[in-house]
């Protein structure tokens, strides 16, 4: 089985993650195959460097050429969490592939910020504006079709959850989809 995370950024996509690690999953993200890309071509490591170099990638290889990459890369008879689905053609190929679910995750944007100040990443912006033009350009940019489409990702998507409450609620919306993908994959 293939579950596929789409979302904006500190959604929750990450405790999903470790959710499903706990049943079995094994894990593969979109954003280390372009980070490990952008090491071998030296250039810096913050989201808006990441997201160009994934917009280039997208535009000379179609918008499934990160995907396509990393499905070399992983046994498709195993169950795997696919992290890191920003553009339609990801989910387009990803449905190609018997037993892939795509789940989208969102929360408010002030709780999504409060998220990456107390994550404290290195390529996550430190200022609320950083964040607002970071966040609207992964979720939808406008002048890339090619680029990040967080928000036709997620409008594909087979579940939605939103992660706005308490963390002991979001575990319980997550055990949800969970049966409900476990019911529909049998």
């Amino acid at each position: 089985m293939l579950i596929g995370l789409t979302g904006r950024i500190a959604s929750g996509k990450g405790e999903i993650v470790e959710y499903l690690k706990k049943k079995g999953f094994e894990y593969i993200t979109i954003s280390k195959i372009i980070r490990e890309e952008a090491a071998k071509i030296k250039i810096p490591i913050t989201r808006e460097s990441l997201q160009d170099l994934g917009d280039l990638i997208r535009k000379h290889e179609g918008g499934n050429g990160w995907v396509k990459r990393m499905i070399e890369r992983i046994d498709l008879k195993k169950n795997f969490i696919i992290d890191g689905i920003r553009n339609p053609g990801e989910v387009e190929e990803l449905k190609k592939l018997i037993g892939f679910v795509l789940v989208s995750v969102d929360a408010p944007q002030k709780i999504r910020f409060e998220r990456i100040i107390s994550r404290n990443k290195p390529s996550d912006p430190k200022i609320w504006e950083e964040f607002v033009k970071v966040d609207g350009r992964d979720f939808l940019d406008l002048e890339n079709p090619l680029g990040q489409q967080v928000g036709k990702c997620m409008a594909l998507a087979n579940f939605h959850v939103v992660n706005d409450s308490t963390r002991e609620e979001f575990e319980r919306k997550i055990e949800e989809i969970y049966a409900k993908i476990i019911q529909i994959s049998h």
